[in-house]
This record gives C-alpha cells, sequence and structure tokens, in this order.
C-alpha cells in the first residue's frame, strides 16, 4: 500500500481494497466490525465509502500490524467516532502489546537454548550410535525436563500469535 496516494473523491469498494492492499472482502469486513463508517450506497447497490477511508485503512492495517485486535480498533475508533479521545488508552494497549511480545520472545529465546542443548546431546547420542541402529532421541526428551512434546507443541500452536 503506497503511502503516497490520496484520493479526495468517493471510492468503490474495489478501489479503496486496491489502494489498501487488502480484498474487497477485507473493506466489507472490516466496515460490518465498525473500523470503517458505513459505506453509501449507489442506485445499483455498489458501496461508495468516502475519501477518507483511505486514510482510517492506512491506521487499521498499521494497528493490526503492531498487535492491536480488530475488536481493539473497532473500540478505539468508536470511542474518537463520537468525539472521544482515546489516546491514553491507545498508549496503554500498545505497552501491553509490548509486554506481551517481550514475553513471548523470552519464551523462544529459552527454547532456542533448550533445543541447542538438545541437538548437543543428540549428537554425542548420535557419535556413540552404531550405523544403522536406532539411537532413540525422541525417547530422550523425558531426560530433558525443560523440553517435551507438549511444550514444543505449544510453541508451533502459538507461532501466528506474534
Amino acid at each position: 500500500m503506497s503511502s503516497k496516494v490520496s484520493t479526495t473523491r468517493p471510492l468503490y469498494c474495489g478501489e479503496l481494497a486496491r489502494l489498501s492492499g487488502v480484498s474487497a472482502d477485507t473493506v466489507r469486513f472490516y466496515e460490518r466490525r465498525n473500523l470503517l463508517l458505513p459505506a453509501a450506497r449507489t442506485s445499483a447497490g455498489y458501496r461508495v465509502f468516502s475519501s477518507n477511508s483511505l486514510a482510517r485503512m492506512r491506521m487499521i492495517r498499521a494497528g493490526l500490524s503492531i498487535g492491536f485486535s480488530v475488536t481493539d480498533l473497532a473500540d478505539i475508533f468508536s470511542e474518537r467516532n463520537s468525539g472521544g479521545a482515546p489516546c491514553h488508552r491507545v498508549r496503554k494497549l500498545a505497552a501491553e502489546k509490548l509486554a506481551v511480545l517481550e514475553e513471548r520472545l523470552r519464551e523462544l529465546q529459552s527454547r532456542r537454548r533448550e533445543l541447542r542443548s538438545t541437538l548437543a546431546a543428540w549428537d554425542r547420542m548420535l557419535a556413540k550410535t552404531p550405523r544403522g541402529k536406532q539411537a532413540r532421541l525422541l525417547e530422550n526428551f523425558k531426560t530433558h525436563p525443560k523440553i517435551h512434546a507438549h511444550h514444543l507443541g505449544r510453541g508451533i500452536q502459538k507461532r501466528g500469535e506474534l
């Protein structure tokens, strides 16, 4: 999405989507979730968004990129649209997102250390295991209390949450 693109004319849903770098379905979703002000309709039923919707889309995309949820943004924009000043709330939410991210990074760094240690132990085991014989590496998780299948599985499931 180019930050230099601006328009002073209303935009059809597809135009807004293209200029914002999202799909038309995403634009309609944002409208349903009250992130965008409701679009006017043409006589043929096409959505026509105000010219400032492009700037709003940029704010939505920026907010989502740093960890705000759609619900967070909807609440913030609702307060803003009704004349409120949610600035301190936005700052607090961003600080909370940072704290969660920093905790997640500490967890990932710990897992990285644990996995490096496990790999080094496995390398020692493999060096002692005759070729063609099982070293039974997975059973070694039991001897490393910090790493086990549950722990690793949790990391894989949560990868998309960053």
